[in-house]
This record gives C-alpha cells, structure tokens and sequence, in this order.
C-alpha cells in the first residue's frame, strides 16, 4: 500500500507539469495596462472562485501562452474594480468584457486526502503482513494482531553453561538437581509413584546467579530452554498480556520436555487487590491466566517452570502455593568458600603471572571480598584485567587485583581532585579517628587500608576485613556505631567542630540503631517486639506502631546513638596520641595499610582472623564440597546398582537423587 500511495502522489505530480492548460500568472495592475487598455481581452474566467483566466482575441496573444491568469480576493471586490477601470477607460456597456463563472478540479482534493490513503494504506499494510516475532509460520493472525504472540526466546543448542560454570550455590544446585534427573529419565519417577514438582522459584538478592543457575539446569538436562522476562507480559494493549501467556504455554507444551523460566517474575505476579487503577487490571488478568495455565500443566506434561526474582515478598499467594511453584530455592550470598569456588570460576580464562597460584590466588581474594556476590566477583576479575590492561602488563597480578577490590568497593581514585589543605587536614584526622577507633575495640572489624585519597563521592577510605558472621549481640553491635562514629568524634576532639564529611557515617548509625530497637528487640523499655522497617523508596502511609510506641523508639534510638558517642569520645581522648601519630603519617603518605598501623600502634589487643585458613578453621574441608553435584551427574550409572536395592532406606534415596531428608 506504501507502493500505491506513492505512485498516486507521483502521477499527481506529472499530471500537474505536464498536463496542465499553459498559462502565465500576472498581476492586477499588468492585466488593465498590457491587456485591457489595449483591447486585447475577448472574455474573462473566474475559476473556483479564487482566480480570474484572460482569454485573448482571436489571433492577438502577445506571447506563447494561450491566456494569463491572476489571483483575486473576493468577486465582489473583482467585479466592482472592473467596473470602475472599464468606465474609466470610456468602454461602453455593450463593449464591456463578458465574465463567466466556471468550477475546475486542480487535484487540491485529491492532494488533502493523500494522508488519509497512506494512513489507510499503512493498516492495511500491517494487518496482512507475515506473522512476526519469533517467525513461526501459520501461528496467529500476523500483523497487527502478532502482539499477542509471546516474544519468549527458545534455545536449543545454543547453552553451553553446564553446573560446573555455577559455583557459590551448592545447596541450591543440589536442590535443583532432582528436575535435571526428571527431565533425564522421567520414567524412574513414575515407575515409583512420584510425581516431580511442577515448578521452583529462585529468589536471593540481585547478582547471585538465579538466572545463571537456571541456564545450567538446561544445559545440564540438555533440553530447549525457554526464556522470557516478566515485563514483556505487560503492554499498552488490552488482553495483550494474558494472549502472550496462552501462547508461552503453547510454546512450552509443544517443546516439551523443556525448561521455562520467567526472569523477574513479580513484574506479573505482584499480589492482587490493590485497586484496579490504570495497568494494575491488566496486570492482575495477566497473572490470572498465569495462575490458569499453571493449573493446566500436569506431571506427564514434562515442562518444568523455573522463574526467578529478588522480590518475593510482593508475589501473590496463589503464585507461590504447591501446585503452580512446589519450592522456592533461595540463593544467597555465597560464603567465604564459595567466593572462592566463584574466583576459580572467573580466573580460568584469565592470563595470571606465573608465580601465582590459581587456587592460593582464589582463597586470599575471597578473604578480602566478604559480602561480594558472584555478580561483584566477576566485576573485580574483570576490573583487574582491565587495571593491568591499563598499565600495559603482561601478566595479571595480585596487585591489580587489590586495586580493582578498592575501584569496587570505593569508586575510583580521583587523585586529580584538589583538597584545601585546612580539608585534607580535617579529612586525615577524620579517617584516623575511624581507624584508631576500630583498632582498640573488641569487636570492630579488623583494618586492612585508609586512604585520604578521595574516592567515588567520599574523600576518605577505609577498607576492613568484617567476620564471616551471621549472629550479632548487642556489645558487637555497639562496637560498630562506636568505630562509624569515631570520624566526627576526632573531628570534636581535634578541631572544636564537625563537619559535613560524617553524613554517611550517621545514616549508618541511625539505620543501625532503629534496627535494634524496632527488628532485634534490643531495647528493654520498647521490649521484645520486631516491626518490618520500610525499605528505600517505599511508602509507608501507616505505621504498624502508635505513636507513643514510635515517640518511645524515638527516645530509645537518641539514647542508644548518644551512648556510642559518650563511649567514643572517651576512647579517643584516651587515645589522642595514638590518634595524632595516625593521622599525620596520612598527611605524609596519604595511604596505610596494615603494616603502618602495627609500626604506629603496636599490634591490637584482641586476637584477629587474616588468613583464609584461620576464616574457615573448624569447618571441614577447605574447598567447598561439590562431589555430591558430580556423584549425581552420574544418575544413570548408578540406576543399574540400585535396582538391585530393596530397603525402604534405599528407595527413599533412589526418589530424592541420593540426598538426604
């Protein structure tokens, strides 16, 4: 149609050039002077109104052109002017020029609905177009009616993760295993009674490798995996969403067996209920066909529904209950093995220097990396690979991975940042107050560097080592606040004033303080009670508390944080010295690591872990222990000897893939 609506502008145009009646344009004034004076005009033409056509005598045209023509305002106005210059000009009223009045097609019309032919044109066009999208012939009706077809991608051969790309997650990949030994041999299910749940979600916090866990479950079950992201569910059109959830099963159906993940599921499954406002209808109907479809699915179908998120506070009970997700397999952050398993993974293809050990290398930097997820260790090995790129090494080592931990943690290190010397001053007193500080009390992190170099939006630096620890009690607790505010208490101490540079160390402080009185129950007047704090960005229109109760918490927290500082501003005083020494070495230096602060300080008063040996003592193994993964990759293997197996301990091994209850 876009064919046809240019060919029609293009035949307007030649019929306009060159199809046209010859004529010339003139004006008022050259019509009475050069034509009319001269007796020259047999007759005049006013056409559509808008333009008068002067017809010569016979055999008298001045030129070429057959007539000449100008433009007119009104025909009243025309009609009175030619009155007056024929009466002027003495012509009598029998000799007076005859008018007529003709109607003419210029093609204006059929120009003013040009855009409406191409806008028809163009639905026309999309409505009986090919179907689109993922180009599976004969599915749909194409077009503009394809919006309904899902846009999830189906890959078969193009998966190459295998279990042992993942690391960090053992647990979950155990978990997860049972639907790889399914998809593999379905019938040892089934001879048994058993039926395989119909589906896990994978939640955690961002970064922890759901997405890349679920890819290995397909790699690994060596079936077509069929991906697809929650939002694309979601669109401008009424019915869209629950149209694509039809055809996502169809798909899955017609692949099976196959795995289907849905990524980021609660941007469907959010709980219903809140108001049918805008979207949130749209999205509640989408769900609803979700929750349908799901109920469709039954053991012999062999699909598996794997969907992953990082929210799933917020997802609708229906969603979670058994029947549609049987398990949720949570992926937290790894520990400090597993952080070491995740570094084996992504130093592989890296080029190291050849006095390190790969698996030595993995251990130290997963010591220094507590917190990191496998998202945070893959940016630190590329960081140093980039770092060393930078400075045109052959080789990566240690050191460009320690500089690439700092880029992670603190940003990078503006050294072209100019500080007034009164601000580097007060910044250097500021750190050593932090790090002096956490140096004299028990339970503070141990220091590995501080820096008044600025970094990312700070001036200062400090990095610590914090325990692997999962239990806090109140005296740990307060030795945290204590060693945060130890910043602006030397800034007190030392100058008589405090600055702006202690923001971030007060929102840590408040955070922490509110924590243990609201989530812990750390207070005795506020008791043994746990409220959900709000999270950023959150709206909070009702608190679940009174407001004496939260006028109370106000108090407590006051107290608690003006506690801390009383503690601190004693400890530092005790230690101005010790203080001093610190903080003019920054000025010299402007970093300290370890070794600076043993020379200054002697060595700390309570014992400390450093090494990765000493993080991990009394914990068994020092590797993480993956051979219950590599035992179960060899499920066939293993079939023949247990059907030789009649205990009732056994068949229960035989069901659960040889892990335990």
């Amino acid at each position: 149609m876009y064919v046809v609506g240019s060919s029609f502008f293009w035949t307007m145009v030649v019929y306009y050039f060159f199809f046209r009646v010859p004529g010339r344009e003139i004006t008022w004034k050259d019509f009475v002077n050069n034509y009319l004076a001269k007796g020259m005009v047999d007759r005049l033409e006013v056409v559509n109104k808008r333009f008068v056509r002067v017809i010569f005598v016979s055999g008298k045209s001045p030129h070429e052109w057959q007539y000449v023509w100008f433009n007119i305002g009104s025909v009243d106005t025309f009609e009175r002017n030619l009155e007056t210059v024929q009466q002027d000009l003495g012509i009598e009223v029998e000799n007076r020029l005859p008018v007529v009045y003709s109607t003419e097609s210029d093609g204006s019309f059929l120009l003013s609905l040009l855009p409406t032919i191409l806008i028809i044109g163009s639905l026309l066009y999309t409505l009986r177009r090919g179907p689109a999208g993922l180009g599976r012939a004969g599915r749909g009706m194409g077009g503009l009616f394809s919006v309904g077809e899902t846009t999830a991608k189906v890959l078969k051969d193009e998966i190459d993760v295998k279990f042992k790309d993942v690391a960090g997650c053992e647990e979950a990949k155990l978990e997860i295993m049972e639907f790889v030994n399914f998809l593999k041999n379905p019938k040892q299910y089934e001879d048994l009674g058993a039926k395989i749940p119909k589906g896990a979600i994978l939640t955690g916090p961002p970064g922890t490798g759901k997405t890349l866990l679920a890819k290995a479950t397909a790699g690994e079950a060596n079936v077509p995996f069929i991906t697809v992201n929650g939002s694309e569910f979601l669109e401008m059109f009424v019915g869209v969403g629950p149209a694509r959830v039809r055809d996502l099963f169809s798909l899955a159906r017609k692949n099976a067996p196959c795995i289907l993940f849905i990524d980021e599921i609660d941007a469907v499954g959010r709980k219903r209920g809140r108001g049918n406002f805008g979207g949130q209808s749209e999205q509640e109907n989408t769900l609803n066909q979700l929750l349908v479809e799901m109920d469709g699915f039954n053991t012999t179908t062999n699909v598996v529904i794997l969907a992953g998120t990082n929210r799933p506070d917020i997802l609708d009970p229906a969603l979670m209950r058994p029947g549609r997700f049987d398990r949720q397999i949570y992926i937290g952050p790894p520990d400090i093995k597993g952080r070491a398993s995740i570094f084996k993974v992504h130093l592989r293809p890296l080029k190291l220097d050849t006095i390190l050990n790969k698996d030595n290398l993995a251990r130290k930097l997963a010591s220094l990396t507590p917190g990191f997820s496998g998202a945070d260790i893959a940016n630190v090995c590329n960081e140093a690979a980039l770092i060393a790129a930078r400075h045109l090494s052959d080789a990566i080592n240690q050191k460009h991975f320690e500089q690439a931990i700092e880029r992670v943690i603190g940003g990078l290190e503006k050294k072209t940042q100019v500080l007034q010397p009164e601000e580097k001053k007060t910044v250097a007193y500021h750190e050593a107050g932090h790090a002096v500080a956490g140096w004299f009390l028990e339970h503070a992190d141990p220091l590995l560097k501080v820096s008044i170099i600025p970094r990312g939006k700070g001036l200062g630096y400090a990095q610590y080592l914090p325990k692997e620890q999962y239990l806090y009690t109140k005296e740990q607790l307060l030795d945290r606040m204590c060693m945060t505010l130890g910043g602006r208490v030397s800034e007190q101490i030392f100058f008589g004033r405090i600055t702006t540079g202690a923001q971030d160390d007060l929102k840590k402080v408040t955070q922490s303080a509110y924590a243990q009185i609201v989530q812990f129950g750390m207070n005795e007047k506020v008791g043994q009670i746990s409220f959900d704090l709000p999270r950023q960005g959150d709206m909070v229109l009702e608190k679940p508390y009174s407001e004496a109760t939260a006028r109370l918490i106000d108090e407590e927290v006051r107290s608690l944080i003006n506690t801390a500082y009383d503690r601190t501003l004693t400890l530092l005083t005790e230690k101005k010295a010790e203080v001093e020494k610190v903080a003019l070495r920054l000025l010299e230096k402007e970093v300290l690591d370890k070794s600076d602060m043993l020379d200054l300080l002697g060595p700390r008063p309570f014992a400390e872990k450093s090494t990765y040996e000493e993080f991990v003592e009394g914990t068994g193994s020092l590797d993480e222990d993956t051979s219950l993964p590599e035992g179960l990759k060899d499920w066939n293997k293993d079939r023949e000897k247990e059907k030789e197996e009649t205990t009732d301990e056994q068949v229960a091994r035989q069901i659960t893939g040889g892990m335990p209850f």
